[in-house]
């Protein structure tokens, strides 16, 4: 997945984002912050839940400002973009289909389908295992 950060007064930030790949000090800030299992929290990022994209955006940025505080983290809404490719989103809807999951998401998943980017590699499935 692709995490693109856009603040107004600043230039554009690309993040690649893997859960899968996170380290398990940051999946553990992530759940405390949350309040949610990590699976629960990757599932909210590609539901649009505003605590989830926030944290994340936080994890991401403290990479490169380690003194970084979770409360200096604000954004508009706009600024914030999360973007799976068409790999990720079939590799994606194929595993809720499976476990019978969120047909919501399926959905918006689905319609982001023609504009989503293709895979530079192999898909990854887009939440964590």
């Amino acid at each position: 997945m692709k995490v693109t950060y856009t603040p107004e007064d600043n230039e554009e930030q690309v993040f690649n984002y893997n859960p899968n790949k996170l380290m398990s000090a940051e999946r553990e800030a992530l759940e405390k912050r949350t309040g949610m299992s990590f699976n629960d929290f990757a599932m909210g990022v590609l539901r649009g839940n505003a605590l989830c994209r926030r944290a994340l955006l936080h994890v991401l940025l403290k990479r490169q400002h380690p003194t970084l505080r979770f409360d200096d983290v604000d954004f508009c809404w706009d600024e914030f973009k999360v973007e799976m490719t068409k790999g990720e989103i079939e590799l994606a809807v194929e595993r809720l289909r499976e476990k019978k999951g969120d047909e919501a998401l399926i959905d918006g998943m689905l319609k982001d389908f023609d504009d989503a980017p293709e895979d530079e590699g192999k898909a990854r499935l887009p939440f964590a295992v």
